[in-house]
């Protein structure tokens, strides 16, 4: 999850490397779909090693999708469309953004996902869920494989998404 504008160049090749590594590890990446800021990025670097890309996009008109999405899904629900993208996702992983990007993890820790933040700092808003390790901090696109890699293992050891 991220914003639809860069902050930086440095969070556009994060969100590039981070979608490559996705792939790389023949993951679905999933995102809001836009043709704009880390949605494209991520989607971008993807594409670019062989990955399924899926966005879910808050309107109904098909041109807002980024030509690196395989699977767009309109759903004409705005904002609401953040649900869907926490609720669809294993592991959430939040690069910089403005407010929807922060609805998008306090949707994801209220329904108890993890979250790993790439270089956005939250400053003291989820502090408690920093504690108990909930939400992970993470520096690298590398660091963040690594992080949901040990997470989808901790969640195959409790039985959670077998079925998946």
């Amino acid at each position: 999850m991220g914003g639809g504008e860069i902050v930086n160049a440095g969070d556009y090749e994060d969100a590039r490397r981070l979608g490559g590594l996705i792939a790389k590890e023949r993951w679905i990446l999933l995102n809001g779909g836009r043709a704009s800021g880390i949605m494209k990025a991520s989607a971008r670097g993807a594409k670019e090693n062989g990955g399924l890309t899926v966005g879910i996009l808050p309107g109904n008109d098909p041109t807002w999708a980024s030509e690196y999405i395989d699977i767009p899904i309109l759903t004409g629900i705005g904002f609401a469309r953040n649900y869907i993208n926490v609720l669809t996702s294993k592991v959430v992983v939040a690069l910089p953004g403005r407010t929807g990007t922060i609805s998008e993890i306090a949707l994801a820790l209220n329904v108890g996902k993890k979250v790993i933040s790439l270089n956005f700092d939250l400053g003291t808003l989820f502090k408690k869920y920093e504690e108990e390790k909930q939400l992970i901090y993470a520096k690298e696109p590398e660091e963040v494989i690594k992080l949901i890699k040990k997470i989808l293992r901790s969640n195959l050891d409790k039985g959670v998404g077998k079925n998946v």
